[in-house]
């Protein structure tokens, strides 16, 4: 018998509350380290979970809001967005790093949705304790494979644009394959997002934004919103992170790419 089940009659552990620094949530109260389990598929992943510890504001806003905001990626059910979001527009975001360029689109722009997909607990927590302090009620966190997410909890055409913004470069030529902007990503999504809807992609990396641009204009499923066919200007709604500026100032080039679905 493994240590996780108990003896037959005795009481079963009570959940241990979360602590200081801590990933551990009781049930329900916080998101799970694997959601979907191990009933997926292997496969090769775009991501990597980054450990690092939660402060205690951050376990503090996961504790308050998870239950009510919060989503655990499973693959088990299919997501309503129009109950979820009270019928407005959705625009998922992969990848949100700390949450707070998603937390000033939202407040920008009250009368979209944000479905925002990310394994990062702090910066789970962080977004979260922005929206509350915020008020903003447009924002759900997704915790999880965004893959899974798009291919078994998503109806098709739902979405109204997707955001992926300095995803991983994964910049050694052996770790290409993991990069997230793949003919068979867009041709998944391209199911999930309605007619017209937009990808936007940002950049810091520019082997990656030529090879982004390069595969978006190729797939059947997508035309540039630029009628030069190249890459577009960083547009009012997309902040200038802290992460960006930093880039910046070392002299990096940030491109954007807006494609719509056709």
């Amino acid at each position: 018998m493994n240590s996780s089940q108990s003896v037959a009659g005795s009481p079963e552990p009570a959940p241990q509350p979360v602590q200081r620094g801590s990933q551990r949530f009781a049930p329900g109260e916080g998101p799970l380290p694997d959601p979907a389990g191990s009933h997926h598929e292997r496969r090769i992943r775009s991501f990597q979970p980054r450990r690092s510890r939660v402060t205690t504001s951050q376990a503090e806003a996961l504790l308050k809001r998870w239950p009510d905001w919060g989503i655990d990626i499973d693959g088990k059910r299919v997501l309503d967005l129009d109950e979820m979001f009270g019928g407005l527009p959705v625009v998922l975001e992969i990848g949100f790093g700390m949450g707070e360029a998603t937390a000033q689109m939202a407040a920008a722009d009250p009368g979209t949705g944000i479905l925002a997909v990310d394994v990062h607990t702090p910066g789970q927590g962080n977004l979260l304790g922005l929206a509350d302090r915020n008020g903003l009620t447009n924002v759900r966190v997704a915790n999880g494979d965004a893959i899974i997410l798009l291919r078994e909890m998503l109806d098709k055409d739902v979405l109204d644009g997707c955001r992926v913004y300095f995803p991983d470069p994964w910049p050694k030529a052996r770790h290409h394959k993991r990069r997230l902007i793949q003919p068979e990503f867009l041709s998944l999504l391209a199911t999930r997002l309605g007619p017209g809807g937009v990808l936007h992609c940002a950049t810091d990396w520019e082997p990656y934004a030529e090879q982004m641009l390069e595969v978006l204009s190729a797939h059947p499923d997508f035309e540039n919103t630029r009628a030069d066919g190249g890459f577009a200007p960083r547009p009012d709604f997309r902040p200038l992170t802290r992460f960006e500026g930093q880039g910046l100032d070392k002299g990096h080039v940030v491109h954007d790419l807006l494609f719509r679905r056709k």
